[in-house]
């Protein structure tokens, strides 16, 4: 099974700054050591006064090196080097104002400071701070400019409750993004490459999970879409410089990985229509990943009909919802790009066949067609396969891997399908 997106032996040093956002960072590399990393955990001054330096040495199995570390008289190699060398991957949780203006100014005072100097690694940083300071111009400037360093993965705050009792810009992204951006860099650190802003001034629209359609007060139909495939589609592309607006149904997966995401909750086919015609024109490329149900009651009724009663009307009341992806392909704007998917089941030779039918149909450019019939993948999985269809009768082959790592690798086609 390829999993490159796997944390599982990797060595990752987490890099604690004095934000109150820090109490959460014991869980995180809790999080990672059951997952099957190593972690090593690297904390200031500050840090060190809002979460216990031993209960992360506790939780990683290893030292929690603090600023008197760094120059002992035992160590055979500076201790910022030794640890930057030793990390394939650095995340930096939370990341304080200002620990941001060292790190964007190459100020190396303290261990933290020069190590994340002396990292060559790619470097995870989660913002977390009051909104006030968030929002300062002097913060602005130096979190501008730490975007647009490669080797950096930048996370901005999202909003909540802040510690100050204030509601705002500035609580750390949830532990699930965080985890999304570190198994993304492990994606591209197994081509030898940094996670970059490919996608930076592209503003995707994409569509996941299932839609419900009411059938009376009681019953409904829908289907077993989880909304994981879309909702990682969004945040890959997030993470990778695009704007991205993500319309969803009644999503089966923790709304934590919806963090940083622009996001419109929908019911039914129709309010997914709604919102979509919307949002369309402001978007380069469409990705509709979306389960939507195929059927729905003419008329509903919230009164809860007799099973008797339902039994006998049912097929008689019963319509197609809207062909919503034929329906955009065919007022599509010049240079918009649309990639589909298509649930299916049977061999691969069927599978390929009765996507490319559908890819042909609907008008997509790109469409991806994956078995659900299949063990461990498909509804409600983080497994995929399939096969990506376009033009001139391309077929290229998805091996089965997580969703995440699906995702990328559908990026990296719309990209070249762009140029």
């Amino acid at each position: 099974m390829n999993n490159p997106t796997s944390v599982s032996g990797k060595k990752i040093l987490v890099a604690v700054t004095g934000s109150i956002a820090a109490v959460k960072t014991p869980i995180l590399v809790s999080r990672l050591i059951k997952a099957g990393a190593e972690v090593k955990c690297v904390i200031t001054q500050s840090a060190a006064k809002l979460v216990s330096p031993l209960s992360l040495s506790t939780l990683s199995r290893n030292k929690c090196y603090q600023d008197r570390d760094q120059w002992q008289d035992y160590q055979t190699k500076p201790l910022h080097i030794a640890l930057a060398e030793w990390a394939d991957l650095v995340l930096v949780t939370p990341m304080s104002a200002t620990s941001l203006s060292k790190f964007i100014n190459g100020n190396a005072e303290g261990l933290l400071a020069s190590t994340l100097l002396a990292a060559e690694s790619q470097i995870v940083v989660a913002a977390a701070m009051n909104t006030s300071m968030w929002s300062n111009q002097a913060v602005k400037n130096n979190w501008k400019n730490l975007k647009e360093i490669d080797q950096v993965i930048t996370l901005e705050p999202s909003e909540g409750l802040l510690a100050c009792d204030r509601i705002g810009d500035g609580k750390m992204i949830s532990l699930d993004v965080i985890e999304l951006a570190a198994e993304s860099a492990f994606i591209f650190r197994a081509q030898n490459k940094f996670l970059t802003k490919d996608l930076k001034n592209i503003r995707f629209l994409v569509s996941a999970g299932p839609t419900v359609e009411d059938l009376d007060g009681a019953r409904q139909l829908t289907n077993r879409s989880s909304g994981r495939m879309g909702i990682l589609i969004a945040q890959a592309a997030k993470l990778r410089g695009a704007e991205v607006d993500l319309v969803h149904g009644p999503i089966s997966v923790s709304r934590e990985l919806l963090e940083g995401l622009n996001t419109y909750s929908v019911r039914n086919s129709i309010e997914m229509r709604e919102k979509i015609e919307h949002l369309k024109s402001f978007a380069q490329v469409i990705v509709m990943a979306a389960a939507v149900s195929d059927f729905k009651k003419k008329i509903p009724t919230k009164k809860k009909i007799s099973k008797e009663l339902f039994l006998n009307s049912i097929f008689d009341d019963i319509e197609l919802t809207p062909d919503l992806i034929k329906d955009l392909t065919g007022r599509k704007l010049e240079n918009q790009i649309f990639l589909g998917f298509a649930a299916e089941s049977g061999s691969d030779m069927e599978i390929k066949e009765k996507g490319e039918k559908k890819r042909i149909s609907k008008g997509c450019d790109l469409l991806m067609a994956n078995p659900i019939d299949r063990d461990g993948q498909g509804f409600d999985k983080n497994f995929n396969s399939g096969f990506l269809l376009g033009p001139k009768k391309m077929a290229k082959n998805l091996p089965l891997s997580t969703k995440l790592s699906i995702s990328h690798q559908l990026l990296d086609e719309i990209q070249d399908f762009k140029t």
